[in-house]
This record gives C-alpha cells, sequence and structure tokens, in this order.
C-alpha cells in the first residue's frame, strides 16, 4: 500500500521516457462521484476499435507518475490502444479498496468512477468492450482485484502487482497505511477459497457469468504487504474460476521468478519473485502477453 521510496521514484523516472506527445487530459468522461482525474495516452493512430489498459498508480502516486513507471507508450503505438492512467487523491492517494461503496457494483465509490471511465472510451473511441483491461502496482493492485470482482461485465483480465485479494480490507478505517487496519497487508486475513470467493459474488450478485482471467506478481521478500496475500488471491480467484494448481514453471517470465500456473494456464497465473521486496517492477512484455496485446516496439 506505500508509494515508493523517493529515491526509488526518481530513479524509475530518470530510466522512463518522459515524453507526453500523446497524453491528454480528459475531464468529461461521465459520473465521477470520487472525484477522479482522469489522463491518457492516445496514439496518432488507433485501431478501428481499440482495446483500453487502465493502469492504476500506488499509494501516494498519480497518473502522471505511473505513466513514468508503467509506460505502456511504445505498445500503445504499434497497436493502436489506448492507456488510461487515472488519479486519486483520496486518503493518501490511495485507491478506495476499503469502503461498501467500491466494493459494490455501482456502488457510488472509486471503482465506479473506474467503470464509468471505460464505459465513456467504449462510447466516445469506440474502443472495444471484449477487450478492456486492468493493471496496476501495489494499491493499483489492490484495486485491479475489487474492478475484476464488481464489474467482470467490463473488465475482461487483469495483471498486477503486491496487492491482496478482493475485499480484504473490507471494513477498514481506510486503504492507506496510515488509515488502513493493517490485519489484511501483515498477511492475517487468512480463509478458505470459497470464503473469498463469497466475497467476489457479493460485490456483484447479478453477474453469474465467467469471472475475468488474473496474473499476478508479488515478491517473496515483501515485508509491507505480505507475501502471504499472493497466496489468498490465488486461493480466492482459482475457486472463483473454479481451476486448480497445475504446476511451477521457474524463471519465467524472468530469471528469478516462478509461475505458479493453474489449470491449463489461461485464466490464472501467480508470479512469486525470488528475493523482490514490495516494488515488484512491472514486466511490460508480460502484461501485454497476458492482455494479448501483441508486442511493442
Amino acid at each position: 500500500m506505500r508509494g515508493f521510496t523517493l529515491v526509488g521514484t526518481l530513479a524509475w523516472l530518470l530510466s522512463c521516457s518522459t515524453s507526453y506527445a500523446k497524453w491528454v487530459r480528459i475531464s468529461d468522461w461521465g459520473e465521477n462521484p470520487t472525484h477522479l482525474d482522469l489522463d491518457a495516452y492516445i496514439p496518432a493512430e488507433l485501431e478501428d476499435k481499440p482495446a483500453v489498459l487502465l493502469a492504476l498508480h500506488y499509494c501516494g502516486g498519480s497518473g502522471k507518475a505511473y505513466h513514468a513507471v508503467a509506460n505502456f507508450d511504445a505498445y500503445a503505438e504499434a497497436k493502436g490502444f489506448i492507456v488510461a492512467y487515472p488519479s486519486t487523491k483520496m486518503d493518501d492517494s490511495c485507491w478506495d479498496v476499503n469502503s461498501n461503496k467500491s466494493l459494490t457494483v455501482d456502488g457510488g465509490g472509486d471503482s465506479t468512477g473506474l467503470a464509468n471511465m471505460m464505459r465513456y472510451f467504449i462510447k466516445a473511441y469506440n474502443a472495444d468492450p471484449m477487450r478492456i483491461y486492468v493493471q496496476g502496482t501495489s494499491s493499483g493492485c489492490m484495486m485491479t482485484n475489487v474492478l475484476l470482482a464488481t464489474y467482470p461485465d467490463i473488465f475482461m483480465a487483469g495483471s498486477c502487482y503486491s496487492g491482496v485479494p478482493a475485499g480484504c480490507l473490507a471494513g477498514s478505517p481506510g486503504s492507506s497505511p496510515q488509515s488502513a487496519d493493517s490485519k489484511c497487508a501483515n498477511g492475517q486475513n487468512i480463509k478458505t477459497g470459497e470464503e473469498w470467493a463469497e466475497i467476489v459474488r457479493a460485490m456483484n450478485p447479478r453477474w453469474n457469468g465467467v469471472y475475468p482471467r488474473l496474473q499476478t506478481f508479488h515478491g517473496d521478500g515483501d515485508e509491507f504487504v505480505s507475501y502471504r496475500n499472493l497466496q489468498e488471491q490465488l486461493k480466492q480467484w482459482s475457486t472463483v474460476q473454479g481451476v486448480k494448481f497445475t504446476k511451477n514453471v521457474t524463471d519465467t517470465p524472468q530469471g528469478g521468478y516462478t509461475q505458479m500456473l493453474y489449470g491449463d494456464g489461461g485464466y490464472l497465473v501467480g508470479i512469486s519473485a525470488h528475493k523482490v521486496g514490495h516494488v515488484v517492477p512491472v514486466n511490460r512484455d508480460a502484461d501485454i502477453m497476458w492482455f494479448n496485446l501483441g508486442s511493442g516496439t
């Protein structure tokens, strides 16, 4: 849940592109119950029905800061899809993953605003409703899990880093390191797969279809958001999707990482990053492959 350290953030910023030639601020995207901001990277040449990737920042961050960290520009230009970088300014700029409003479909929390952004792109840019994806880090990963539960009709897949299961912070006073009940981040919120699955189903009781695909990374050296939360996420989504653990694949998608495949690996993958702390670097290639958005340049 914590934002990056100052030194770490500066290092990321200096190592990434800071050109915002296609960067636009969008203010008229629809109902915005929690006063979110929306910036987007829109390439010069869009597909006829472009995909949309929603990229969610960490606590203490912003859309612009996360653009510098994640930066899917080259992929977006090569394949003609949109990348949306929203910002929240509430609760130390952490996404609301604790309130009943945000943990309920169309409940009026952050999740509602983010879903409305995707509805905007579908209408205004003729975006493909079958290719709406979400990606995020830390607080953004927590919200990724929440969005897959509250809006499985909108988001087709998610990929995220250093998060917790959907509903792990339900009932907490807040979502930031300063305001949240520490039990979730400390890995003490342990449930059975079915208990976690019931939490997901309750977030959108009208949904009876297939749930989105999820790829989730976590560093085994994470001392801020406990590594145990990776297993809790996998318990939750494997139960929801009806898939069981199949095998581990070492040194994938990079050296020192281990993929944990469920079923055929097409719906749920956990990725353990050995000797990595809370800041798991964004693996753009792995994200793009998971979303079937092709390769960049």
